[in-house]
């Protein structure tokens, strides 16, 4: 059995519609799409994951870094985490 690779939404999903890619992961919806579909494996994630963090520069990289690490830890994006406690 493969081991489960965690979804990179962390909840801030808005596209960006000049770039199609969303705000918070940097997919493309062809790619969310992708991501849901049970019979993707990881080795198509693991590249996926790699070529979005490509797209990501400065505050939108650095925000994903730690809301996907997060997320990996804990279960939960920090964005959805924090919404929660409000």
């Amino acid at each position: 059995m493969q081991q489960k690779i965690v979804s990179p939404c962390i909840s801030i999903c808005k596209t960006d519609p000049v770039t199609g890619y969303c705000y918070g992961c940097a997919r493309t919806n062809e790619e969310k799409k992708i991501w849901k579909n049970e019979n993707t494996n990881n080795d198509w994630k693991i590249q996926n994951l790699k070529k979005i963090v490509l797209r990501m520069k400065g505050w939108q990289l650095s925000t994903f870094e730690e809301s996907y690490k997060y997320k990996k830890e804990k279960g939960i994006s920090l964005f959805k985490q924090n919404f929660l406690k409000k």
